[in-house]
């Protein structure tokens, strides 16, 4: 080689030196800031509280639009967790995305239950609270008809109710990886097992589950996801909207809520062990819950890659429901990205506005 090319590749190493360096500088001054500040503002679209019941939040969220689709939107949030993953940042917000297509918003969402709320049970979730809140809809959109859309386990309540209630005024159902075979869970059917876990002596002792129970079983389900969650900010802590999303995901994530007594009671037992929403037995507040008799249009999204909900524990939904109108859309994502994920603006928002428009006039 020569002096000249020597040169040059001496010149070239200092060059990458000093940018691993810089980056690393960066990296440390940008770390220091991430932990010293404080948590990040979520679910900031302008919304207003118009019913309360103990654990129970019915908001409707204010129109960004001059015109609004004829039918109201109830959004269903998932029981385990708080209901601004619908309304994480303004620049992201599946909220935003449907009052800026023009629907009237509506989301139940959930506080940690009293402990006096331990009582409530799976009658009261599948059945009695969505009757309190159709009707609060109702009275504040002056319409007759809603559509329910349903989250996670908010999309089992809602299936729950719409199978349980035909006479119900919905107009359509939307769900969004939404279990039906719960012997498909993976590690929450293996915890839950009858043999090993006795769900009547926790909640009898402790009556409300604490959400840690919860949070082991999700960690479980992928063992180094915090640590490659933590390695990927590292990798991106000089990229502040990055470092930004990231910040209000994970305080989604770890902020999961207690679950009242008698619902896990219920859920363990009766979804978990029997499968009898599966199964065609299962009987919430007096009502059977027959999936046939499902027959409004009915959607429903699922991610390909969900660790949480897989596709064998979801794709019985549109299988068994009564509905002539029927649509099952499995997309790229996980669990939470289909819902609230970086590409869900361009994936599930505009599929469920698709499908949504031409039935809610």
């Amino acid at each position: 080689m020569s002096k000249a090319n020597e040169a040059d590749g001496s010149s070239d190493s200092g060059s990458a030196i000093r940018a691993l360096v810089e980056r690393t500088i960066q990296r440390n001054i940008k770390g220091v800031e991430y932990f010293a500040s404080t948590a990040p503002a979520v679910g900031m679209t302008p919304k207003d509280l118009i019913h309360k019941r103990g654990t129970l939040n019915l908001f409707r969220y204010r129109p960004l639009t001059d015109e609004v689709y004829r039918v109201p939107v109830l959004m269903v949030m998932a029981t385990t967790n708080r209901g601004y993953v619908f309304d994480v940042a303004e620049e992201h917000s599946f909220v935003r995305f449907m009052l800026n297509a023009g629907y009237d918003v509506f989301v139940m969402d959930w506080d940690h239950p009293r402990p006096e709320e331990k009582v409530l049970s799976l009658d009261d979730y599948a059945s009695r609270f969505f009757d309190e809140c159709i009707r609060k809809v109702q009275q504040a959109s002056g319409e007759e008809e809603i559509s329910l859309a349903g989250y996670c386990m908010g999309g089992v309540l809602s299936t729950i109710y719409t199978a349980s209630h035909p006479e119900a005024p919905i107009k359509n159902l939307a769900c969004f990886t939404t279990p039906i075979d719960f012997s498909e869970m993976k590690i929450f059917a293996h915890m839950s097992q009858k043999k090993y876990f006795d769900v009547d002596r926790l909640v009898d002792n402790v009556g409300n589950v604490s959400p840690e129970l919860l949070q082991v079983s999700f960690d479980m389900l992928r063992p180094s996801g915090r640590v490659s969650s933590n390695r990927a900010l590292w990798d991106n802590m000089w990229n502040d909207d990055f470092v930004e999303f990231h910040r209000k995901m994970d305080r989604w994530a770890n902020d999961m809520l207690p679950l009242a007594g008698e619902y896990f009671r219920d859920t363990t037992k009766k979804l978990m062990w029997d499968n009898q929403l599966l199964n065609g037995t299962l009987v919430v507040d007096g009502r059977k819950v027959d999936l046939a008799n499902i027959k409004v249009p009915l959607f429903h999204g699922v991610a390909l890659h969900d660790h949480i909900v897989p596709y064998e524990a979801s794709k019985h939904l549109v299988a068994l429901a009564g509905s002539e109108d029927k649509e099952e859309l499995v997309m790229k994502g996980g669990h939470i990205s289909l819902i609230a994920g970086p590409n869900a603006p361009r994936r599930m928002w505009p599929a469920l506005d698709e499908w949504l428009a031409e039935r809610s006039v």
